[in-house]
């Protein structure tokens, strides 16, 4: 693979992941409401959602999706239903202020588990994955390398694209401390989580 061709896979990736999308929306939804504590597996399954369609793309969806279909759809559902429930979580719940953050506690296996169904169930990762990138990429000439290679470009990628929106919606939380703002942030930040759930179970 020549760092051509990586830089530009890296541009394409870069304009469609900094548009707004079910991805971004519930990102900043969880930063916006709980703050960067426990936000890892989130980030962490997202990468590796988007890790798997690359995968898919080059290995040949058809395929794949024939032996994997009903696992994702399975992870798809129980994010959707997950992220559905943290929006009313979120919507309904009390502000609690401590030391400048609201004290929610979640399981780490489940917001993994909302991270991958986001990833997964983006349909903007489908139509940038399995159309727009073979018309950037020779899928066919992709080799293990070659793969390995994309999937580096796409980890450092992500990594720095999150983590910004990461900071940017942490700066914002921290301007909004009173107990009203927080419970603004915390119905906004539901109703984002609400329609990113939505976008995924429509597709």
């Amino acid at each position: 693979m020549t760092m051509m061709a990586l830089l530009i896979f890296a541009g394409a990736l870069i304009a469609d992941s900094i548009s707004p999308g079910p991805t971004v929306a519930a990102l900043i939804a969880r930063v916006l409401s709980r703050g960067v504590r426990g936000v890892l597996p989130f980030l962490v399954a997202i990468w590796l959602g988007e890790a798997l369609w690359l995968s898919a793309a080059i290995a040949g969806l058809a395929a794949l999706a024939a032996t994997f279909s009903l696992i994702f759809e399975t992870i798809k559902w129980v994010g959707v239903l997950y992220l559905f429930y943290l929006a009313w979580d979120l919507f309904t719940s009390k502000p609690e202020i401590e030391s400048g953050s609201i004290s929610l506690k979640r399981n780490a296996v489940t917001t993994f588990l909302s991270g991958l169904s986001v990833a997964i169930g983006n349909p903007k990762n489908m139509i940038f994955y399995l159309t727009l990138l073979p018309s950037i990429i020779d899928m066919q000439g992709v080799t293990t390398m070659g793969w390995l290679q994309l999937v580096a470009t796409l980890l450092v990628t992500l990594i720095a694209i999150d983590l910004s929106w990461v900071l940017l919606a942490s700066k914002a939380r921290h301007v909004l401390k009173n107990s009203r703002a927080v419970k603004r942030i915390n119905q906004i930040s539901g109703g984002a989580m609400a329609l990113a759930a939505a976008a995924i179970a429509a597709r």
